[in-house]
């Protein structure tokens, strides 16, 4: 099986198209298991895969520890690594914290998880939910240059549901941002990522997808009971999903290749739970969809997502500052 890889921006760095997400080294797609995610980790450096993606609200730590003990032994060279700060803990009103002081602690505590002196990325966690924009260029950007400038990371990045907010960043930011991570936006049911990559390309910045089944929305097995999509969108979903079941289809797959072969994107995501899930992707990569795959995939757009993207803007920062004020109440 072959891997294909991809300039991300202007950075030099040669990332493979298919990515590790590290979000799979916790709690939230299922049970966390060390061992399995320790055998995951190195089979898909075994396939080619050379980009890593993790961050501290990824199991609280969890996914940058897993992923650090995996690497021990790995030379360094080998592999790519991004991380992140912005977003980490639990707890509504710990959950955020954009400050300068937290993110030069947030660096620290990274590459002390990960057991590494540097990551080649270092990206601000859904900035959608700083308290103001201000905060992000005026405290969170110049502290992670700072980081650049001391070798603890290599470029920098933001990571957000909102490509309008990224876009206005990158406008306004007088520090330079290599990268953008966008997810469930190149999807079956949303592709509007379509829409900016030419703008980002434009500026030299590199683009990162992630969520090719939405979360797990694009897939037979359905979403986990957190995901934020209303459940009109979780019900087109299942019909899609329904009708792959009768031809014995993975809805997964289909999304996937969709995905994987939609142009301007750098690398995208996967968080992969094992290792069929892994191999299947690469499978789906290097030889594409069957026949009968490709009619379903025809039937399944014309059917479920042949009209408005189906998307959950505007949904979870309410819901968030909602929670954070009924906190801030509680503790009045």
């Amino acid at each position: 099986m072959k891997m294909k890889y991809n300039e991300l921006g202007t950075t030099g760095m040669k990332v493979s198209h298919v990515s590790i997400g590290g979000a799979a080294f916790s709690n939230i797609y299922g049970s966390f298991d060390e061992e399995r995610s320790f055998e995951l980790i190195r089979e898909t450096l075994k396939c080619g895969v050379n980009y890593l993606e993790t961050g501290p609200w990824y199991g609280q730590g969890t996914s940058e520890r897993t992923i650090g003990k995996a690497l021990v032994g790995v030379p360094r060279d080998s592999y790519f690594i991004g991380s992140k700060v912005g977003r980490y803990e639990l707890k509504t009103e710990k959950m955020f914290d954009f400050s300068a002081e937290k993110t030069e602690a947030g660096v620290e505590n990274t590459l002390k998880l990960l057991g590494l002196d540097y990551v080649d990325l270092i990206q601000i966690h859904d900035v959608t939910f700083a308290p103001d924009t201000s905060v992000v260029l005026k405290e969170t950007l110049p502290t992670l240059e700072k980081a650049v400038r001391d070798g603890k990371a290599r470029y920098i990045g933001i990571a957000d549901y909102d490509l309008d907010l990224m876009k206005e960043i990158i406008e306004e930011s007088d520090v330079k941002i290599s990268s953008i991570l966008s997810y469930a936006k190149c999807t079956l049911h949303d592709n509007r990522l379509q829409n900016y990559t030419g703008y980002f390309k434009s500026k030299g910045v590199g683009v990162i997808n992630a969520a090719a089944t939405g979360m797990g929305l694009l897939s037979n097995k359905g979403p986990q009971p957190w995901h934020p999509a209303s459940d009109d969108i979780k019900a087109v979903c299942r019909k899609a999903s329904d009708y792959c079941k009768s031809q014995n289809v993975e809805l997964a797959r289909l999304a996937t290749w969709f995905t994987l072969n939609q142009p301007g994107i750098d690398t995208n995501i996967c968080g992969f739970f094992n290792i069929e899930q892994l191999k299947d992707t690469i499978d789906v990569l290097d030889r594409g969809l069957t026949e009968h795959e490709k009619q379903v995939l025809q039937e399944i757009q014309l059917r479920y997502f042949n009209n408005a993207p189906l998307h959950w803007d505007n949904v979870e920062l309410p819901v968030y500052k909602t929670k954070l004020q009924a906190a801030s109440d509680a503790a009045q």
